[in-house]
């Protein structure tokens, strides 16, 4: 038991570690203005232009900015403005952190959308080897058709987890993933992950294509997709904001995974996300510091925040 527990810690330790470098660009502009210094209205312009620079947008930086001037007390120090901060950063996000429950359904379809590039059959891959240490059985659906590459990469993801994967030449997306249902169903499958093809908010033709799927995927299993989750490339800054609202309208999102957190994403989009839908949360289900297998965990708020500024 005691070395269970000190594996837990271990990879515990290491994923803080991995996700703090992957936010250092913007640590490196936050947290280096809380030294020892006074605290004035220039302290207060460095901040907004440091929540600016990370991708945090102006609205975000505004509330924050806001909500910082309030708790600042007279003759407050820096260090207690960092830690005021932190407890605001922590308050806005920890709405996105939300447990997931995929219990009661079987199989449990999860769908998965974004634009060309944003990392959705990557993850699908580290989704899947989650999902089995959870001791789910899984099986991958390769909803892009129109990629020959991305079949091929949910065939080796398929293959480095030892999971099946239900995928066609060509042919009609919906088809595909209802037959993965259909196989997933008669062999006792927990947990389906489908992929889809890449397509822009602006693209209404695949918009409206990808309503037509999941419409079909309900076919195949009444009141599936049980999640319906956009991956987000945090390297895509104020546009993440556009395509949360678009695909949200298309097909009714559960979910967010924010990919590609590797030391050059800035990691303030998060801020704006869940500021644009603090009536609304969204959850933030999962993030990505990484390729390796192991670089997807779900989104914790402390966490995140301790990387942005410690």
């Amino acid at each position: 038991m005691l070395e269970l527990s000190s594996k837990i810690a271990r990879a515990e330790l290491s994923w803080a570690t991995r996700l703090r470098s992957g936010l250092g660009k913007t640590r490196s502009r936050l947290s280096g203005l809380f030294s020892d210094r006074s605290v004035d209205p220039a302290l207060f312009e460095e901040i907004e232009t440091a929540l600016l620079a990370s991708d945090a947008g102006a609205e975000a930086t505004r509330f924050l900015l806001a909500a910082l001037h309030e708790r600042a007390s007279q003759g407050a120090t820096a260090g207690q403005l960092k830690t005021a901060l932190q407890a605001i950063l922590v308050e806005l996000l920890a709405p996105l952190e939300q447990t997931l429950d995929l219990s009661g359904k079987k199989p449990c379809v999860v769908m998965l959308a974004g634009v060309n590039g944003s990392g959705k059959t990557t993850s699908i891959g580290k989704l899947a080897r989650y999902f089995q240490d959870q001791g789910r059985s899984v099986l991958l659906a390769a909803g892009d058709t129109f990629r020959a590459a991305a079949r091929e990469q949910l065939a080796a993801w398929g293959e480095e987890n030892a999971v099946a994967v239900v995928a066609q030449s060509g042919g009609d997306p919906g088809a595909v993933l209802f037959d993965a249902i259909v196989a997933a169903r008669s062999r006792g499958i927990d947990l389906v992950l489908a992929d889809t093809a890449g397509r822009l908010p602006t693209q209404l033709h695949l918009m409206e294509e990808i309503g037509r799927i999941k419409r079909v995927i309900a076919k195949a299993e009444p009141g599936a997709p049980h999640e319906v989750w956009l991956v987000l490339d945090a390297n895509t800054g104020q546009n993440a904001l556009k395509q949360v609202e678009a695909f949200d309208d298309a097909l009714g999102l559960t979910g967010l995974i924010l990919t590609k957190l590797d030391g050059t994403a800035k990691g303030g989009i998060v801020c704006a996300i869940a500021l644009a839908r603090s009536q609304r949360p969204l959850p933030l289900r999962f993030v990505g510091v990484g390729e390796g297998i192991a670089d997807l965990r779900p989104f914790a708020a402390d966490a995140f925040v301790s990387a942005l500024l410690d």
